[in-house]
């Protein structure tokens, strides 16, 4: 997290009406680094618990970032046969398998890799949620500018792109308008994890990274940095506040998961 001191999630008594009531102080995003190595389950579970606060009008708009333990995950509407590897050779390789209720395909998370998820209510930022994916795709887009990347949008593909190769993944869920999983940015990540899997169920494109494109390391926490001002820039905001990750997992009532030490 960069310096400066954090800013607590602010939690209120249930409100009478929607979610619009509630909207983020000075126009910054309360926005919170989980941690490396985290996994998964729990922190799908917290997200749904701040679903229904942001719903509830309880707390603001609140973006976490974060990288997981290796992991694939299945959308609602995904083909298991995009999943390649079977559970023997998943174990094998240390890679959970999760059948979850975003939209999308199957993608894989793991380490070197900046995980997003934006718990926001649209209606306040005056989008739809065709636009909040487009917001999305141009903050990744920006972010991967500053290191010298040029990356896209490519029309009907969801993501970003440099060349034909993937470089981030984009899947989200929008309940009651409120938004919940987002984005995975490949920094440096272990490309061969993505052999596993048919990423996003297409089977003619290829994954990347910032890494692999820049042929040389990138700084994790700039890249984070990035992203965070980036997405939340894009998405109408004038930047972001950082807060402290146990005061997101204390308004869901939750306790943080165990990290796995790198």
């Amino acid at each position: 997290m960069p310096p400066g001191p954090p800013l607590a999630l602010r939690l209120r008594p249930p409100a009478r009406g929607a979610a619009t009531e509630v909207t983020g102080p000075d126009g910054l995003l309360a926005t919170a680094d989980l941690g490396r190595r985290t996994p998964y389950g729990p922190v799908w579970a917290l997200q749904q618990d701040l679903v229904r606060l942001r719903q509830a009008g309880r707390i603001d708009d609140v973006f976490l970032l974060l990288e997981h333990e290796p992991v694939y995950t299945l959308g609602r509407h995904g083909r298991p046969d995009n999943v390649l590897w079977d559970e023997g050779r998943r174990r094998q390789e240390g890679i959970a398998l999760y059948h979850i209720d975003r939209g999308g395909d199957v993608t894989y998370h793991g380490p070197g890799q900046v995980v997003g998820y934006p718990i926001l209510h649209l209606e306040p930022l005056g989008l739809g949620v065709r636009a909040y994916v487009e917001r999305l795709q141009a903050g990744l887009i920006a972010a991967c500018a500053r290191f010298g990347v040029e990356a896209r949008a490519v029309e009907g593909l969801p993501g970003v792109w440099v060349g034909d190769a993937k470089i981030a993944a984009i899947g989200i869920r929008c309940s009651r308008g409120v938004t919940s999983h987002g984005f995975a940015l490949n920094v440096s990540t272990d490309l061969n994890h993505f052999s596993g899997i048919i990423p996003c169920g297409l089977g003619d494109r290829g994954v990347t990274s910032l890494e692999r494109e820049l042929g040389r390391p990138v700084p994790w926490e700039q890249v984070l940095a990035a992203v965070a001002e980036d997405v939340a820039q894009a998405l109408g905001y004038r930047g972001v506040r950082w807060i402290p990750a146990g005061e997101v997992y204390a308004a869901a009532g939750a306790s943080p998961p165990e990290q796995v030490a790198q």
